[in-house]
């Protein structure tokens, strides 16, 4: 097999991990996964389906990207991210709807990385990622409004606009305390790392919250008096019944959590990476993340994909092989046997502070101004993403900034294309200036030459007068050649012989006289190494052979 495709631990099983290391992992582990259980709950909770499938997607999920995947302390599970996808499914096709969309996106992933699709899905356009991740952080925020303020209402509708005009009608409902917890959980956890670091926030924010509500029996909602208990085992694997229409009407939400699973797992593993000095395997990871959520699916988990604040977390405290990812799945699976039962107090204000935090963290408004003072192209990108994300749908928004970069790249890829008539000396002027007789007219081309310039590249050329008979056209700083461009450099020369002009193509790359022999329109004398054999070619010059 080849390296690609080996798991990291793998890998450093066979060379060895020495002990020292074990117990940094194992203590890493045992951190990250503490600091995941409010999240893995959050999580779940946010995303409309019990919190139990939070747990059980961190536990099962975890420890299969942990053991099989391509980086050395990635920590995988639930994230944010899904949030978004997961309640759109949930409500539209229920839990089982969300299990096979989940096992189809996981078969996905799997074929993603197997055909080497890793390197690709590092291409997407940084502000198109940063413009629906800042979408997706508005939308948790809006989502935490109920919990947060304890209003008492109803479902909440979808979108972002009716849901803040349904809590505009409710604003005379909001519970104080419930309001006073969730400032409560926001301050302890933006608090808590100023004094320590060995105890996540969301947990110190837990387990204060939580006391504070069965100590003083404050009248707020808890996961219990929703959700009932939560099972302390994990459950038997299954396939919900499935269709041939619903496999259809599933396919765009599994593509979408494929392609943000892998964007997420990938940008979490270059991260952590920078971290270590690591160089993670982005398609062996893929492949364990796809496994990962196709056993999740199995269990009755949600989407997962890495989690960059917990990996981060596992780099800080120590971790750099997969054994901390694997011990913090099975510190959550400890927890989840025999704490369960306690977890049923949580109120969900504190859960809601917690994702107000997650959402903050998400935003990343700092890269988000950033870029609004780049280039405009990239700014439009941003706000389009950013802007479909919230008021539609973030599937759609996936799709058209991506068809929007691209024609917005190649619109700025045509605006540096040049074609410039090159100024010639007769004998004996400057040197380093070309010297060519009259009669001869150049042009260089700078840039590409692709569909998107083509256009321009022809108009330039109807210049030509009748009293230069040779035509050379220099391509030394053309790096690349379409078939587009090509077709176009076959019109022009086709067009100039038919004027009796001798047109030569020259300091073309090796690869590109490749191309240019190859089509239908190629001729022997049209390539010339460089200015001067074409002009020596041409027969111009006194004495000199024609072609």
């Amino acid at each position: 097999m080849r390296t690609e495709f080996t798991p990291k631990l793998f890998t450093l099983l066979r060379t060895g991990i020495p002990r020292e290391q074990v117990r940094k992992d194992v203590a890493s582990g045992v951190i990250v996964g503490i600091l995941a259980l409010p999240l893995a709950i959050a999580f779940a909770i946010a995303s409309g389906v019990p919190p139990d499938k939070g747990l059980i997607t961190a536990i099962v999920a975890g420890f299969i990207i942990s053991a099989f995947g391509g980086s050395r302390v990635q920590i995988g599970g639930p994230t944010g991210a899904f949030i978004v996808i997961v309640y759109g499914i949930v409500q539209q096709h229920g839990v089982d709807g969300l299990i096979i969309a989940t096992f189809m996106a996981g078969v996905l992933l799997v074929a993603m990385g197997l055909l080497r699709a890793g390197q690709l899905l590092k291409y997407f356009p940084h502000t198109l990622i940063v413009g629906f991740t800042a979408g997706i952080a508005v939308i948790i925020f809006t989502t935490q409004i109920k919990d947060l303020l304890g209003l008492r209402m109803g479902e909440l509708p979808s979108g972002v606009i009716a849901q803040w005009a349904a809590y505009a009608g409710h604003l005379h409902t909001i519970n104080p305390w419930a309001a006073g917890i969730s400032v409560l959980s926001i301050g302890l956890i933006i608090l808590t790392p100023r004094i320590t670091s060995l105890v996540p926030g969301p947990l110190v924010a837990i387990i204060i919250c939580t006391a504070l509500v069965r100590g003083f029996a404050l009248p707020v909602e808890t996961i219990g008096s929703r959700f009932g208990s939560i099972p302390n085992m994990l459950p038997a694997p299954h396939i919900p019944a499935m269709d041939l229409s619903t496999l259809r009407e599933l396919l765009q939400p599994a593509v979408a959590i494929a392609l943000l699973g892998g964007i997420e797992s990938l940008l979490s593993a270059v991260v952590s990476d920078g971290m270590i000095g690591g160089r993670h395997r982005s398609n062996m990871e893929l492949v364990a993340q796809g496994g990962a959520n196709m056993l999740s699916a199995l269990f009755g988990g949600i989407p997962a994909t890495g989690a960059i604040a917990r990996t981060a977390t596992n780099v800080k405290n120590g971790g750099r092989t997969p054994i901390a990812g694997i011990v913090h799945a099975l510190t959550l699976l400890v927890i989840m046997l025999v704490a369960a039962p306690l977890a049923v107090q949580i109120p969900l204000a504190c859960l809601a502070g917690i994702l107000v935090v997650v959402a903050y963290n998400m935003s990343e408004w700092r890269n988000f101004a950033s870029a609004l003072k780049g280039h405009r192209y990239d700014a439009i990108v941003l706000l389009a993403t950013f802007f479909i994300t919230v008021v539609f749908d973030l599937v759609l928004a996936i799709e058209v900034g991506m068809v929007l970069a691209a024609f917005l790249l190649m619109k700025r890829m045509s605006d540096v294309v040049g074609l410039k008539d090159v100024l010639v000396a007769e004998q004996g002027e400057e040197p380093g200036e070309l010297k060519v007789p009259p009669g001869v007219r150049v042009f260089e081309v700078d840039g590409p030459l692709f569909f998107g310039a083509a256009e321009m590249f022809q108009n330039a050329l109807t210049q030509i007068n009748d009293r230069e008979k040779v035509v050379i056209i220099r391509l030394r700083n053309v790096p690349l050649i379409d078939a587009t461009g090509m077709h176009r450099i076959g019109h022009i020369v086709h067009q100039l012989e038919r004027q009796h002009k001798q047109v030569f193509l020259t300091d073309v790359d090796r690869r590109g006289k490749v191309e240019i022999r190859q089509q239908h329109w190629y001729r022997g004398p049209l390539l010339a190494d460089d200015v001067e054999e074409a002009v020596r070619r041409s027969g111009i010059l006194p004495g000199a052979p024609s072609v």
